[in-house]
C-alpha cells in the first residue's frame, strides 16, 4: 500500500453571491421551480457558516448501538459593504407601495430563496456553492460619523438554509480543484439558475 501526500490549495478570498427568489406553490410553500432573475452581487467582505448539527446516542445492552447524526438547519452570516435595497425589502417580506415606500415590522411572510457563493483559492481553483431553500432572518443596519480618514461601514445579513430534497440535503457544491470537475463549467453557467441535482448541472455545463 503506497502513500500519497497531497497539498490541497488555500483559501484566498471570497468572490461574488447570488440571490435568486423561489416560485413558491399555491400555499406559499417553497418548490424546485424559481424566478427566471439571479442577481449577482460583489459586495460580501466575510461569510460565516454553521452547520446546526445534532447527535443522538443509541443505547442497547449497555453501550452505545448507534449515533444518530442530523443537520435541521444551517446559518450563514454574511458580513457586506452594501446590499441592495429593493433585494433586502424582498428578501425581509416588505411591503413596497408604487411610489417606493417599504413598509417594514409588520406581519410580513418571508419568501424562500436560493443563496450563491464564491470562494477562490491561491492556486487559482474556485468552489461554487448553492443553498437553493433559505431565508432571512435578521439584517443589521448599522452607520457611524464620517471621519477625516474613510472607514468601510459594514452590515451583516444573516440567512438560515433548510434541507431542500428527500435526502434533506441544505448545500449543494462544486470545488474545480476535484478531477470529476466538469469541462467547460463556469462561474456564470454555474450560478445562471439554483442547481438541485445532476440534471442541473448538466444543463448548465451545457448552457
Amino acid at each position: 500500500m503506497s502513500i500519497k501526500t497531497r497539498k490541497p490549495p488555500l483559501k484566498e478570498t471570497v468572490g461574488a453571491q447570488y440571490v435568486c427568489f423561489n416560485t413558491p406553490d399555491e400555499n406559499g410553500q417553497w418548490t424546485e421551480t424559481f424566478e427566471e432573475s439571479v442577481e449577482k452581487t460583489e459586495v460580501v467582505k466575510s461569510v460565516k457558516v454553521t452547520e446546526n448539527t445534532g447527535t443522538t446516542d443509541v443505547y442497547a445492552s449497555g453501550k452505545i448501538y448507534d449515533t444518530d447524526t442530523r443537520q435541521p438547519s444551517t446559518n450563514i452570516e454574511v458580513e457586506v459593504v452594501a446590499f441592495p435595497a429593493d433585494t433586502l425589502a424582498k428578501a425581509r417580506g416588505d411591503e413596497v407601495t408604487k411610489n417606493g415606500l417599504i413598509l417594514s415590522g409588520g406581519k410580513s411572510i418571508r419568501p424562500f430563496f436560493a443563496y450563491g457563493k464564491v470562494v477562490k483559492n491561491k492556486d487559482g481553483s474556485e468552489r461554487y456553492d448553492w443553498y437553493p431553500k433559505c431565508k432571512l432572518t435578521a439584517n443589521t443596519d448599522d452607520a457611524a460619523t464620517g471621519e477625516e480618514t474613510f472607514s468601510v461601514q459594514t452590515d451583516t445579513v444573516t440567512i438560515v438554509a433548510y434541507p431542500f430534497d428527500a435526502k434533506e440535503n441544505i448545500k449543494v457544491s462544486l470545488d474545480s480543484s476535484m478531477k470529476a470537475f466538469p469541462e467547460g463549467l463556469t462561474e456564470e453557467k454555474f450560478f445562471s439558475k439554483p442547481i438541485l441535482k445532476d440534471d442541473d448541472l448538466t444543463t448548465a455545463v451545457a448552457g
